[in-house]
Formats: structure tokens, sequence, C-alpha cells
């Protein structure tokens, strides 16, 4: 059995919220970061567009506030709005100052624009800015004394008041004391024990069948909160990117949303004319929000039975694709598709989870030392659609908003904590089981809770998904854990949600979109699921 891990603060990820909280408290605190595979495997690395932040002439922070809430379809809440909007430019200069590569164009930031923004407010690393912010802040944090990384690790459950030894329910709040942890390597599970932990696991797009997101995205953070008593909202707003590569060697890479803010045109194979098809379906065109460019997509290859539709950059001059989007150039290059004479063949993917944890404006969430900040989060900011690269700067707003909590809280002592359960045998057949399970998962999810839903579609995933959650429920009681049955149980978990959320909201809002209820309802509320009585 190891020594417990003792620290001033455990993080959950390291993505670009979790190194923003692990670099700011690092002169004053004693940080771990768990990270369940490398230290750039998250989806921050993936980010190709950019951060959205008020610094264009002409722009200014109620045009973003606006552009945000029009994109959330009224579920927006204004507080964690403006809060956002308002601390975004000064994110930006903490990332120049740690030395960022931001593309420039006359010694100024260049800024391009996105689908739904008024302005052009999006400053990135041409089309690799999370690559760039990534490894920016990966080679500042290895650097800095007071950061203690565990990678090849990955959280198994929160440790609670519910969790220790004679715990009598009370009127006191319930406080989280740190996690186990499984060392994949090693193949135990091990106490951190920490007054203050900070989930930064991401999101949940591997619940998906097609998802732009790494194979880390399996919802971790969101299904441990829920087991540990806290609330989670909006989870039926899944963000499905519109513009994901369709190749059949290809796996998850995403084409940026500026090729569509910088001229690119969706358009019909040639075999049906090559006609440019989102004028028919929004006036904003190819610039609409991603809700309504994925649905256009979904209808259009429907209608005539597509694999894929095209994305057209090609009227744009060869040096100016090689200096906006070399990523995308050299990896179509290599596939053999020439971007400068010929269209992407592009499918809509799941992308963003715009629901999460329920946190207040300081990243807090219902249980005491307990904080959840980036794609894990639900600070009410996304509403019922995410507007284009303000996921970035919500991981840094938010994260510097827990860093400020935390030092605001007087330290506390934790108390012992008990060692995990090691007696659990290991099943021979278990890594087959869990396999097939996650592939049926990802295929019903993908056929019934995707683009477009219904109630009957919803009311069948639900069956499936308590089918799997009981059989993964006794897997769990009874064998040895593994990562790939860690991330199925929180996929289940985090799907149950999903679904729980979808049949709640009676109404075609955002990004949900259900046949059965087509129009919005009078008033926009959001969907707080809580969890039972533990």
């Amino acid at each position: 059995m190891s020594t417990p891990h003792s620290f001033d603060v455990l993080i959950i990820g390291s993505g670009l919220a979790g190194l923003t909280a692990a670099l700011q408290l690092a002169p004053t605190h004693r940080v771990a970061v768990i990270t369940k595979r490398g230290l750039s495997d998250g989806s921050s690395n993936w980010a190709q567009g950019g951060i959205a932040a008020v610094l264009g002439e002409g722009d200014s922070f109620e045009s973003h506030v606006q552009d945000t809430l029009i994109a959330g379809a009224g579920l927006c809440e204004m507080e964690a709005t403006r809060f956002t909007v308002e601390n975004s430019p000064a994110a930006i200069a903490w990332l120049r100052e740690l030395g960022v590569p931001f593309s420039t164009e006359n010694g100024d930031l260049h800024l391009t624009r996105e689908g739904g923004h008024s302005h052009r407010r999006i400053v990135h690393a041409t089309d690799a800015t999370g690559a760039a912010v990534q490894a920016t802040l990966s080679e500042r944090a290895r650097a800095t004394p007071g950061i203690t990384f565990f990678e090849n690790h990955m959280l198994v459950d929160l440790i609670t008041d519910r969790k220790l030894p004679g715990y009598k329910h009370s009127a006191e709040p319930v406080h989280c004391h740190g996690a186990y942890v499984l060392d994949v390597d090693q193949d135990v599970v091990e106490v951190f024990r920490a007054p203050h932990t900070i989930l930064a696991t991401g999101g949940a797009g591997k619940v998906y069948l097609y998802t732009t997101n790494p194979d880390t995205a399996t919802g971790d953070g969101i299904a441990a909160a829920w087991r540990a008593g806290c609330r989670v909202g909006n989870m039926e707003f899944i963000q499905f990117h519109p513009t994901c590569l369709y190749h059949p060697n290809v796996k998850n890479f995403l084409i940026t949303e500026a090729v569509r803010g910088e001229g690119g045109q969706l358009k019909l194979p040639p075999h049906l004319g090559g006609h440019r098809f989102m004028p028919d379906h929004d006036p904003r065109a190819e610039l609409a929000p991603r809700d309504v460019v994925a649905r256009a997509i979904d209808f259009e290859m429907k209608k005539h039975g597509l694999d894929c539709v095209h994305l057209d950059i090609s009227h744009q001059s060869p040096e100016f694709l090689r200096e906006h989007f070399p990523n995308i150039l050299a990896r179509c290059a290599e596939l053999g598709i020439d971007i400068t004479k010929e269209p992407i063949p592009v499918v809509p993917a799941a992308h963003y989870t715009c629901g999460g944890v329920v946190t207040d404006l300081s990243a807090r969430t219902g249980l005491a030392g307990l904080y959840a900040v980036g794609e894990t989060s639900y600070t009410g900011l996304h509403g019922a659609n995410r507007l284009a690269s303000n996921s970035l700067v919500e991981c840094m707003v938010f994260a510097q908003a827990a860093v400020r909590s935390i030092r605001e809280t007087p330290p506390s002592s934790a108390p012992a904590l008990p060692a995990w359960d090691d007696s659990r045998v290991t099943d021979a057949d278990e890594q087959v089981v869990i396999s097939h399970n996650w592939d049926e998962l990802r295929r019903f999810m993908w056929d019934y809770v995707g683009i477009v839903r219904t109630t009957k579609r919803l009311g069948r995933a639900a069956h499936r998904i308590a089918l799997l959650q009981r059989e993964i429920k006794e897997f769990y009681a009874q064998f040895h854990v593994t990562r790939d049955l860690l991330e199925l149980r929180n996929l289940v978990q985090v799907a149950d949600l999903i679904v729980q959320s979808a049949l709640l909201r009676q109404e075609s809002r955002g990004l949900h979109y259900n046949r059965d209820f087509p129009d919005l309802l009078p008033e926009a509320l959001p969907t707080i699921l809580v969890p039972p009585a533990r």
C-alpha cells in the first residue's frame, strides 16, 4: 500500500485551465497536477481557431457580450458572460507575457473572425493556437518549482466527508478532501489529499461515435463530481462542430471555424452541381453559429444520401492559405487533398460539452473545497450554444477566479483518508466486454442523441444506458479497476446525464433540436440536475 500524497492544491487535468491555475498558485502553494496520459494530450492542445477577446479598433465589450448572448439562444447567464468578456484582454496579456507566439501583423496581434462574431476579435497562432498555448504553458510549468506532475494517473473518485469513517449527515457543507487516483503504470490506486481540488478534466466528446476530441475526453470530472453530490447543468447542449475532415485514414482532425471566417464556402459535391447551400438555410450563410451550420450540413447529407459535404477555400491565394492555415494545408496535402485547388470533404462531429458541473463566478462547486474550470464546468457563459473561441478564454478567466478564491481561503488540515480497497480481482474477460460496451454506447448516442433528436430515440437511448449501467456497476464492484473501465464508467454516467437533460427540455433551443418539440418555450430556463441523496 502506497503512502498517501499530500498537497495544498490538487489539480486534475493538464490543459489550459489546469496549467493556468497551477502556474498562478505555484508561488504560494504546493500543487499536484494529475493527468491521465501525457501533459499535452488533452483538448486544449487540439484547439485550432483561437481565443476571443476585445482588442480591435471599433470592437467593444458590449458587442462581444451581445454576440455571446445571441449564440447562447437565451440561456447565457449575463453575469458570467460579462465577467468572462471583461477579463479576456487581461488573460491574453498574461499569455503574451509567458511568450505564447501569437500571429501578428505590422507588430500588432492579427485578429481573425469566426462564425457568430460581429468583429475580428480572435487572437490566434496561425491555425494551431491550442498547441502553441499548451506548449508554452507546459514548458513553463515543468520549470516551475512547487508543481509536481503525475502523468499516466487517472481520477477514480473524489473523497468527500461521506467517505470518511463515522460520517453523519449534518447541516454543515460537505467537503472534498482530495481523490483516489489510479497510477496506470504501477496499476495501483493511490490517495491524494488536499484541502483544495480543481477539476479541469475537459469535456465528454468521446461519448459519441464521431468527435473532434482526443481520447482523453471521457467526462471524468463531470461524472466524478455528480457521484460526489454536485449539481450539473445544461448537459443536453452538445456542440457538434460543423467541419471535421472526412477521410477513412484520419481520426478527429478538425477544420477550424476560421476557414469559414476567411471566406470558406460549404458546397454540395460536383455530381450535385457544387451548389453553395448555406444561404438557403440562414442569411448569415457560413458565418452562422455552429448549431445552425451543423444542422444545415446534417440536412443536406440526409436529403442527398451523402457521406460528407465540401468546404471550399480554394478561391484564396496559395500564399494566403500557407500563412493562415499551414497545418490544415499540410495535413490535407498528406492525404492527397490540395486545398489551394480543391475543396475539403467535411462532416459534423461532437466537439464541445456546453454543460457541466455547476459553479459560481469563483469556480466553486456545491462541495466545499472543490472547484471546476474549463469544459468540465457549467458557468452559464455558453448557454444553449458556445460562441466560437469563447472556450479557451473561459478556461483562463475561471481558473484565475479559482486561484483568487483559494488564496483567500484560510488553510485547513485534511483528515486522515481511508485507503483504497485493493482486494478486487482481475478478470480476463473484462477488457473485451469494456471494448464492446464502449462501441455500443458511442453508436447509439450518435444515432439517438445526436444533432437531431426525437423523444422516441431519447427513450431508446435511456433504456440502453440503464442496461449498461447495471453491467458496469457489477464490473466496478467486483473487479480490479483499469483506465478503460473507469473511462467507460464515466462515459455511461455522462451519457445518462445528457439523455436525462434532453428529455426534460421539451423545446428546440440552440444545440438541442427535438423534432417532436420544434418550437421555443416562452421562458428560457437552464436544465439543472440534482443528484439523489446519498
